[in-house]
């Protein structure tokens, strides 16, 4: 670390610096707050922290930026990914990150789609609105407790492109319905080409006690 510190305090590496200006941000050395990134201390801390020396600017050109919203929960902050990231040549990347609870969205056919989300700054509740330009999901959109296919299809209706595909997300909600892709794709390849370890669905627990004790008295007739 006194290595680096020294090498970054040095007059002649900053001229190094400047002649590779192309190729290394070197703004993303520097820290400050910044508005972009939601206030909760997992999504700020580390990416809100690097901005233009001696000024409170985001780290992206408002007027030349595309909105990633990011569909995870805050162990990961995904913004210091994307920090002097270019995408179209010149076009900056901001990044929003929330879970599916903290969005709320309305789909337009015309007009595609405009997301709200739920942020705490200071202790204080607020919504940001925005319209992103494109989605990364890293969040099931179905657990145990909650279902947020909801949301799944405002995403779609609002015809978002996503990295991970909305089409993928929404079939893969249930098992069984991907197990049963898979048992088609096993009959027109063979068991030996496309091996499944075998298994059974019932509806609802119910079933399952009567099919057990059925195949219970086969085995004992």
């Amino acid at each position: 670390m006194n290595f680096l510190r020294r090498r970054f305090s040095s007059g002649d590496l900053q001229g190094e610096l400047k002649d590779r200006d192309e190729n290394i941000n070197v703004l993303n050395f520097k820290k400050g707050p910044s508005p972009s990134a939601p206030s909760s201390p997992s999504r700020s801390t580390s990416v809100s922290g690097m901005t233009h020396p001696g000024a409170n600017k985001p780290p992206y050109n408002k007027d030349r930026c595309k909105i990633l919203l990011v569909v995870d929960d805050q162990h990961t902050d995904w913004s210091k990914y994307f920090v002097g990231k270019k995408i179209f040549g010149d076009w900056d990347v901001r990044v929003e990150q929330a879970e599916f609870s903290e969005i709320n969205l309305a789909s337009y056919s015309d007009t595609g789609t405009m997301v709200d989300i739920k942020v705490t700054r200071n202790g204080t509740r607020v919504v940001r609105s925005f319209k992103p330009d494109f989605l990364l999901i890293r969040q099931s959109v179905k657990d145990a407790c909650e279902d947020w296919k909801n949301i799944l299809l405002g995403f779609q209706y609002g015809g978002i492109p996503s990295i991970n595909s909305l089409h993928s997300l929404y079939n893969f909600q249930d098992r069984p319905w991907v197990f049963a892709q898979l048992i088609r794709i096993q009959k027109k390849l063979g068991k030996e080409n496309f091996p499944l370890v075998e298994q059974a669905y019932y509806p609802n627990h119910r079933e399952m006690r009567y099919t057990s004790e059925s195949n219970r008295k086969k085995i004992v007739n």
